[in-house]
């Protein structure tokens, strides 16, 4: 069988191997595809793999070969489900893969915004402390995290581990989800976890009631001294109305993996924002990360050519 995968390059940009592929059929690898070079691409592929190359209907009628499309991530909104199903073409993801690297990231994000590491790294490097009459300076306020009230929206397996690491820290848990089953924290109105939390960390899915969840109406319910942090889902915020917040100092800070345009256009509010930190989309990258992926990614196809599906999303 020929295996096309359509955007190898996130997933691998030359530190992992493509080999346990390579084991299961001829493969081909592009780093990107253009939507307009698909059908060239994996007109002879019946196993195609992507990450975020879209596959459409149009697409899929036109790919008779395809009998599998494998998704490089836990969300597959880039696939025409329904189309597939029709076709008889399996879609399988790669679900809890990056449990530990996101929360990992979250905590980062968040110390970046209470000890301003970057901020006095520069500072330093610039000269200020050579030339300070005192053993040390601060060029801004830090923030403890002990004793503080970590807010978490969503509790699965990310928000789990978020709060996990908040209590090693001794900060106060307490969350919002659709199940109240977490004995150990306390579940609040999502209106109470806005204006009590210093911190609100998002890890809950993306549903209509979701959608536009920090807006300005939520954002005028947090503390002023409290930080918003997203490594989650992009729809979940409302871009002018968070630039806006943070340029009036309704909250202290904002810390995000991810933007509603990735990658964002240059006008993006939030790029000239007070006080928002901003990474390209990388709490799921990590090395160890990315390579688990890798391994899901090929157990799955192996699974269904034994005829075993696993992780499908259209069955």
């Amino acid at each position: 069988m020929k295996i096309v995968v359509l955007d190898g390059y996130t997933l691998n940009p030359g530190d992992l191997s493509w080999d346990g592929f390579k084991e299961l059929g001829e493969t081909v690898v592009y780093e990107r595809t253009a939507p307009e070079q698909i059908l060239n691409r994996a007109k002879d592929a019946e196993i195609v793999i992507t990450n975020k190359t879209p596959i459409t209907k149009e697409t899929i009628d036109l790919l008779p070969k395809m009998q599998y499309i494998g998704v490089l991530a836990t969300g597959y909104n880039v696939i025409d489900i329904d189309a597939a199903r029709e076709k008889g073409i399996v879609v399988c993801n790669i679900p809890a893969y990056g449990t530990q690297a996101v929360a990992q990231m979250t905590f980062a994000l968040l110390l970046a915004l209470c000890n301003k590491v970057e901020m006095h790294n520069d500072a330093v490097k610039k000269g200020v402390w050579s030339a300070s009459k005192d053993f040390c300076f601060c060029v801004d306020t830090l923030t403890e995290l002990a004793g503080k009230t970590m807010g978490i929206i969503g509790f699965g397996r990310i928000g789990a581990q978020v709060a996990a690491l908040a209590d090693a820290f001794g900060m106060e848990v307490v969350y919002n989800s659709n199940s109240r089953k977490n004995t150990k924290y306390r579940w609040m109105e999502r209106d109470e976890l806005f204006r009590t939390a210093d911190v609100v960390s998002l890890h809950c899915p993306l549903v209509a009631a979701t959608q536009g969840l920090i807006n300005k109406q939520t954002l005028e319910k947090m503390k002023k001294t409290a930080f918003l942090i997203n490594t989650s889902i992009r729809q979940f915020i409302v871009e002018k109305d968070l630039a806006d917040a943070l340029n009036q100092g309704k909250i202290a800070g904002a810390a995000l993996d991810v933007l509603s345009q990735e990658p964002p256009a240059a006008d993006n509010p939030l790029l000239t924002a007070k006080n928002c930190i901003i990474t390209p989309h990388i709490a799921w990258a990590a090395k160890e990360t990315r390579a688990r992926l890798m391994d899901i990614a090929v157990e799955n196809l192996k699974a269904w050519m034994d005829g075993k599906p696993v992780n499908c999303v259209n069955g």
